[in-house]
């Protein structure tokens, strides 16, 4: 999806340089060089962008909807651990990218979404997704956000990556996350509050050829993923006027289910055992999380997460 809008913006740049108006490209050239550090410096998000009426109509597509489990205390910066990734991050868009959901549940935080850096070498594509709170996933991206003193922060970052996007299977429970840790060593590093967020339905919103792990398939995606820093799952769901074929995503619920905070405290210089401490928690933590909420959202008693 975003790489069906970047891929416009990029061809409405082209035109732009190869038309009668040059000299606008040129300009913008100028500006994204003189702008080129912002979304590692939290961006520029836009209230106007995130309240357009159009995503009132995209969460209630699905609908998505925003669980909160427990108070989050605004005093403090946090790290959300979205899972799992699914093919259109819908989720994770509807909640932390669009209001007023996330601020009428959680008032004083402000959410900062990290994607991965190649998005904003796009020409406009990167305003925009800037303008919507979306931020880099680089190092120095989340220490910006969860350096900020007074608290109010809370960095959102999706744990499994676009690796993760090729396990999104109707009804798949299997996560990228064994030897994800760096996430674990930025929130010691900042102090920042660990929180799993699992969202319900992610998985089910497109259907995706079979690309079991050791097929062909997958190698040759998993070999285009290491190259382009971002995967190319191969699926579809529906048309806009029959339900058989098409890439429009089926209208299956999402529930995304902030749970509750893991206290850390600040750590400048964490040792492996301390990381592999804190990450083990919140494995324990993600797996309670699910375990307590999989049979309000259609989850089968026998399934549980898999962790790879």
């Amino acid at each position: 999806f975003l790489s069906l809008v970047a891929e416009f913006c990029c061809g409405f740049f082209v035109i732009l340089i190869l038309g009668n108006f040059w000299f606008l490209a040129v300009l913008y050239l100028l500006w994204l060089y003189l702008d080129w550090e912002t979304p590692c410096a939290g961006g520029r998000r836009s209230q106007w962008v995130r309240s357009w009426t159009v995503w009132k109509y995209f969460r209630e597509y699905f609908p998505i909807h925003l669980i909160k489990t427990s108070e989050l205390n605004p005093n403090h910066n946090y790290l959300l651990g979205f899972h799992p990734h699914g093919v259109l991050v819908a989720g994770a868009f509807g909640n932390f990218c669009t209001d007023p959901t996330f601020k009428n549940l959680f008032p004083g935080l402000t959410p900062y979404l990290h994607i991965m850096p190649i998005w904003f070498g796009c020409p406009f594509f990167r305003e925009y997704i800037m303008s919507a709170g979306m931020v880099s996933a680089s190092k120095e991206s989340v220490s910006y956000v969860l350096n900020n003193e007074g608290g109010g922060h809370a960095s959102v970052i999706v744990i499994g990556g676009a690796e993760e996007s090729l396990n999104a299977h109707p009804g798949s429970l299997t996560l990228n996350i064994l030897k994800r840790k760096g996430f674990i060593k930025m929130a010691l590093k900042h102090g920042a509050h660990l929180v799993p967020v699992f969202s319900f339905g992610e998985n089910e919103l497109f259907k995706q050829v079979a690309n079991p792990k050791g097929s062909w398939l997958r190698n040759v995606q998993e070999k285009l993923q290491k190259i382009m820093g971002f995967a190319l799952p191969l699926f579809h769901a529906r048309g806009v006027f029959q339900y058989s074929f098409g890439l429009i995503p089926y209208r299956q619920p999402i529930h995304t289910v902030v749970g509750s905070p893991i206290p850390v405290k600040q750590n400048l210089n964490p040792t492996t055992e301390e990381i592999d401490q804190l990450h083990a928690l919140y494995l324990q933590k993600l797996k309670k999380l699910f375990e307590e909420h999989k049979s309000n959202y259609g989850v089968p008693e026998h399934k549980s997460l898999i962790f790879e």
